[in-house]
């Protein structure tokens, strides 16, 4: 699966002040959510380089398009079982921000689910033990369509200041 999907971000406005968009994947059957203006492109997955000396959730660096960017399997870094990547394992672009810089990187996700239009009002902060997820990592949950979605913290779950040691910070 070679495919770039490109999200126009004209499209991926919120709707009204106190709602926002979220692209949502899935890890072990549970629904994650990231902002979708956050979301650069998704990419099906492909090898990647290893890289020495990093941590066990980084699965190495990638090039996209001339830019070098990190690899972070969401799933070790919140403490979830690995799994065999399979045809639908997809790679979500992201930009996160450390110390007001945006930095491209990438996490490997089971599948690519929905976008839902969530308001402020519907997140509800997580409570203090929600399994084997770190709250540190969560920003809120929220239910839609009777699911549960839980609203993760890009920034805080990527750190992109402990992964600074990768490549070159987006201009």
């Amino acid at each position: 699966m070679d495919t770039v999907e490109t999200l126009d971000a004209d499209a991926t406005t919120a709707v009204g002040s106190e709602a926002r968009q979220y692209l949502t994947f899935l890890l072990d059957e549970a629904e994650y959510g990231v902002d979708i203006l956050r979301v650069r492109e998704i990419k099906g997955w492909d090898t990647v380089t290893p890289l020495p000396n990093t941590p066990e959730y980084m699965r190495g660096a990638m090039n996209l398009r001339g830019t070098i960017m990190p690899i972070i399997d969401p799933r070790q870094r919140l403490g979830l079982e690995s799994i065999a990547y399979g045809p639908s394992t997809v790679v979500v672009v992201l930009n996160v921000m450390h110390e007001h810089r945006s930095r491209i990187m990438g996490i490997m996700v089971d599948a690519v689910s929905d976008v839902y239009n969530i308001a402020d009002t519907e997140t509800k902060p997580p409570p203090d033990c929600i399994g084997t997820i770190s709250t540190e990592f969560v920003r809120g949950l929220a239910t839609v369509r009777g699911k549960m979605v839980i609203i993760v913290d890009i920034d805080q779950l990527l750190n992109a200041g402990e992964l600074a040691m990768v490549g070159n910070p987006a201009q």
